[in-house]
């Protein structure tokens, strides 16, 4: 009539011992004080048993804790197993994407309308599709994982054909092997030259802007890179070919390195040298590492049979509470074996660039850089190529500015107008070559 009563597991013992004791006869003697010394009994054993009880509801609740943070600590391992990390850059260009079993396909790009003056990129005023990358990456062994780039379409590449980009192996925590988490990773494959910061934030999505500085110091390039992470430092060194050309030509390498520091959470550090190398003039004829739109090349006669580049720079990033403040400036030297002709150069180069929130969606940038050369070297820019990657400019610079709105981290609809300014070691000015431009950017 009154259905089932449901008791806990966690009482049954009380309850047991209290129907237990109370159907007793004992407990109906007639002494009175027999009666209060078996009550006073029955109290003290009560007040035990609901004591073990709360001691085992304790210990459920302590190993129900348990469970939960082992099941988290595996969740995040399995998600931060997904993919390789390089702990020294700040990008994140595979945020995302679609899993087909054990291998992420991700993608992002770029497109646009773009227009610039007379000796400029785009004097027809183009739509363009100016980015169009697929990434895939899979885990191969333990901490062993393979990741690939197909960039489809590139802002230096006037054409929509398939090149290959980064393409690696990484073999991730290395210093495992003496229990030191991030201290040495390594990757093998082709791969970014460990060279600057600003290249960790080139691709459209990652850009601010629509350009990159004047410098845009950058390459892809085959060899073996090294990275990872001691406290507040981070670090990545590679050794790699050094030209552009397969086969490689000369068997001096290049080597970059690059150390970085974060004394506070709002600021970092970092300084980075590389040397391309000696490169064959006639077989390299251009380094893997590209500079002013163009690449390192050899200016010598054609009795010049090699050429190299060193150089030095130092970037600083100030993380504001609604923006974000960057800085570089870096020394390179060009130097030949040309027996006639000294055809070494000093290039001096550097860019300042913030950017500021607006609202929650809508965002300001602006970037000045500017690069010095005595004597003159080939630097294309943002004019034609044809025209000045043959020229000697001795100075040039850049102010852009842009406006922003970020639909999402993985939408942003940018626009920009450059002012771009140069001088000809002829004493030619280069002064049509301003560009203005509006790009729909995605990733997925």
């Amino acid at each position: 009539m009154f259905g089932w009563i449901k008791i806990p597991r966690a009482v049954w013992p009380v309850a047991v011992a209290i129907i237990a004791s109370a159907t007793d006869p004992r407990l109906y003697a007639d002494d009175p004080a027999d009666l209060k010394q078996r009550m006073d009994l029955l109290m003290q054993q009560n007040a035990a048993l609901q004591q073990q009880v709360r001691q085992q509801q304790q210990l459920i609740e302590g190993l129900n804790h348990r469970i939960s943070a082992v099941e988290q600590t595996a969740a995040q391992h399995d998600e931060s197993s997904a993919r390789p990390e390089e702990k020294d850059a700040s990008s994140d260009p595979l945020a995302g994407g679609f899993n087909l079993g054990k291998v992420n396909l991700s993608g992002e790009g770029g497109v646009g309308l773009f227009s610039s003056q007379a000796d400029g990129k785009y004097p027809n005023s183009e739509f363009r599709v100016n980015e169009a990358r697929l990434f895939a990456e899979a885990p191969v062994w333990n901490d062993i994982y393979f990741y690939g780039e197909l960039d489809l379409a590139t802002p230096e590449n006037d054409g929509i054909n398939a090149e290959l980009g980064e393409l690696y192996v990484d073999f991730e925590d290395v210093s495992q092997l003496w229990g030191v988490d991030r201290m040495l990773n390594v990757r093998v494959g082709n791969l970014y030259i460990p060279f600057g910061e600003e290249y960790l934030a080139r691709n459209a999505i990652d850009n601010p802007l629509i350009l990159n500085s004047v410098s845009d110091l950058w390459g892809l390039d085959a060899g073996v890179e090294i990275y990872g992470t001691i406290g507040k430092f981070c670090y990545a060194t590679a050794v790699q070919n050094g030209g552009i050309n397969v086969p490689d030509f000369n068997s001096d390498k290049s080597v970059a390195v690059r150390l970085g520091f974060d004394p506070v959470s709002w600021l970092h550090v970092s300084v980075s040298g590389l040397r391309t190398g000696d490169l064959d003039a006639n077989g390299d004829f251009l380094s893997a590492l590209w500079f002013g739109n163009g690449f390192f090349r050899s200016i010598g006669s054609t009795n010049t049979t090699t050429f190299h580049a060193d150089l030095i720079e130092g970037d600083v990033i100030v993380h504001l509470p609604h923006g974000q403040l960057r800085a570089f400036g870096g020394y390179a030297h060009y130097g030949d074996n040309d027996p006639g002709v000294n055809n070494a150069r000093d290039i001096y180069y550097y860019c300042i660039e913030g950017t500021q929130n607006l609202t929650h969606k809508v965002y300001a940038a602006a970037r000045y850089s500017q690069i010095f050369v005595n004597r003159g070297y080939p630097i294309p820019a943002e004019g034609n190529f044809n025209d000045y990657f043959g020229s000697l400019t001795t100075q040039i610079w850049r102010l852009s500015l842009g406006l922003g709105y970020r639909f999402s981290d993985r939408l942003v609809v940018k626009a920009e107008y450059a002012f771009e300014h140069g001088k000809l070691a002829t004493g030619d000015g280069r002064n049509d070559e301003n560009f203005v431009g509006t790009e729909v950017v995605f990733k997925f």
